[in-house]
């Protein structure tokens, strides 16, 4: 389903004469891919705070920050190495767009930039709909909130519908995008920001208030109903999992799941954990980040209020504006929109550490932005009587220019030394049992011979050798997860012909068995036999405690099989073995 970056590169590749090997030439374009990625932060930070020393700082921050920002240096081919660069290209682009007082041309050259960025990061990666869902909300939330008009709301809207619904058509009609809360909510806002005026400057608090809260109860309410309608009319069941987890996850019961519990067993769906903040604070990061982001998260609910309390002054546009406080966010509706996003994704970070590569890099705009904006630092400086009230623009500017200079060169003295230090490291690719084993599968079976064995390894046999495979690691198709469910008995309490039956009904020659997953030392029930064990009742082999589970005396499969006693050899036969693999032929 997601593989059309790799039709692309292939393409490309086919047409084009590199003049390198296709995996250089691949591992080449993701890298490429990230600097895209550093230039929309770079691009973003220099719009939200009209300094290109900022857009430099926020590009420090996030390269000597990569642990926590990207994931590209441990794992290339992964998805999000190739959507999120336009992710940050997208979030650059809108905020020349929401900028109050820009050109005709260059609103719809923004706005363009705007659609391309959208639809590419939506094709490349999976999950988009839930990004697109956050996005949504921060867009409802400044226009329910007054911050941005209701046309350019509206316009962006559209640009991330079309594009949920070209990449639906693009996946061969993937009905988890027709049926997701993104659309969903996409749809009842579009709806009711055609319906709605947008709201006044004038009116009580508690009016203003109460049609916020409305409002927001209204979308939500319709987003869930709407969703729920376009499942049963187009029998959508494929995110049920995510769900299903979600519960699990928050109400902290034992579950008996198999879904639910490969994704609770693995850290990375777990809540955040205290060693990113370590990094963070370490790295400089996090200390500049909190204050700079809670000030203007202050200011927001500042404006917001004041705008609610007060009528349209005459005097609005003199005296009035000496208090930045009073009238930054109708200057910059911009910086509105992505603090209320970076709260969102802060949350998503918080929640599920895998997803926190949305949130640091905005740690590190913000972080740059506040040592590198004008308007705040003229506002600190009034605060602090460090200046009189008619202080140039030319100190403030020079005092900015200074901070971030000192900042740079503080940062960049004390980390470059540890990067430089790293790259002096160099390190080879050394799995000689996985190459014996990919090596065999070529030399010894028929390019018609499928294989079963666990998702990450199986992606690996499809890639190096062509071979088909039963199961792979898409886990968004609900009848892929059964699949996968039925196929895990290799690793469950199972007599060999109830394996067999399951192996022949999915049409698979040959199993892999890895003894690093059979012979897995316990981890509270989230071992992959332990987890297979527990989705069918039975207590695993550390007695994790479940209500309801069974000791069963049948042994476990992938252990028993390997003595091929007659039992299990009339249906499996040995074909290979090493240190790690061991490949049994189904008869």
């Amino acid at each position: 389903m997601n593989i059309y970056q790799e039709v692309i590169l292939a393409f490309i590749y086919r047409n084009i004469n590199f003049q390198m090997e296709p995996i250089m030439f691949y591992i080449n374009f993701v890298f490429y891919l990230q600097g895209l990625l550093i230039v929309g932060i770079y691009l973003l930070t220099w719009f939200l705070s009209n300094s290109w020393l900022a857009g430099l700082l926020a590009s420090i921050f996030y390269i000597f920050n990569k642990n926590d920002t990207n994931r590209v240096s441990s794992a290339i081919p992964l998805r999000e190495c190739f959507s999120l660069p336009f992710l940050w290209v997208q979030a650059a682009a809108l905020t020349i767009y929401f900028k109050p007082a820009v050109s005709r041309w260059l609103e719809r050259l923004s706005l363009t930039a705007v659609a391309f960025s959208t639809f590419f990061f939506c094709l490349f990666w999976q999950f988009n709909q839930f990004i697109m869902m956050l996005q949504a909300f921060a867009l409802f939330g400044v226009w329910v909130l007054g911050l941005i008009p209701a046309s350019k709301i509206k316009k962006v809207m559209l640009c991330q519908l079309c594009s949920l619904l070209l990449v639906c058509l693009l996946q061969f009609g993937n009905k988890m995008i027709l049926g997701s809360l993104a659309v969903s909510f996409i749809i009842v806002s579009l709806t009711l920001l055609s319906v709605f005026k947008s709201p006044s400057e004038s009116g009580s608090v508690f009016f203003n208030l109460l049609r916020v809260v409305g409002l927001s109860f209204i979308s939500l309410s319709l987003m869930f109903l709407l969703s729920s309608v376009l499942k049963v009319l187009f029998q959508i069941d494929a995110d049920e999992h995510i769900f299903t987890f979600l519960s699990d996850k928050f109400t902290q019961r034992d579950t008996k799941n198999f879904d639910s519990r490969i994704y609770l067993c693995l850290q990375i769906f777990g809540f955040i954990t205290y060693d990113v903040f370590e990094r963070l604070t370490e790295n400089f990061v996090l200390p500049v980040y909190v204050p700079t982001h809670l000030i203007l998260l202050l200011i927001l609910v500042y404006t917001v209020l004041h705008r609610w309390r007060s009528q349209v002054k005459d005097n609005k546009q003199t005296d009035n504006k000496e208090n930045v406080s009073e009238y930054y966010f109708e200057k910059h509706p911009d910086i509105a929109f992505h603090i209320v996003l970076a709260v969102f994704f802060g949350a998503l970070a918080i929640i599920t550490l895998r997803m926190k590569y949305f949130w640091t890099p905005y740690v590190c705009v913000f972080a740059a932005l506040g040592v590198g904006n004008e308007d705040l630092w003229s506002f600190v400086l009034r605060l602090t009587k460090a200046s009189n009230k008619h202080m140039g623009v030319s100190q403030v500017t020079l005092v900015r220019s200074a901070l971030l200079v000192l900042t740079i060169a503080v940062v960049t003295g004390k980390l470059l030394p540890g990067v430089m230090k790293e790259l002096e490291g160099k390190y080879e690719f050394w799995d000689p049992d996985t190459v014996e084993l990919m090596e065999w599968i070529v030399k010894n079976t028929k390019p018609t011979d499928s294989f079963t064995g666990s998702m990450q390894l199986l992606a690996g046999v499809k890639l190096c050798t062509l071979r088909p495979i039963t199961n792979h690691p898409h886990y968004e198709d609900k009848y892929l997860r059964q699949k996968t469910k039925q196929l895990y008995q290799i690793y469950g309490k199972q007599p060999p012909e109830h394996v067999h039956n399951i192996l022949k009904k999915y049409n698979s020659n040959y199993i892999i068995l890895e003894d690093s997953i059979c012979r897995a030392p316990s981890r509270e029930g989230c071992r992959t036999p332990d987890i297979v064990d527990i989705d069918n009742g039975v207590m695993p082999d550390d007695y994790f405690k479940i209500p309801d589970l069974i000791v069963s005396k049948i042994p476990r499969f992938c252990e028993m099989v390997r003595h091929q006693t007659q039992e299990y050899a009339k249906f499996f036969k040995a074909v290979f073995q090493n240190k790690t693999f061991r490949i049994y032929k189904v008869l």
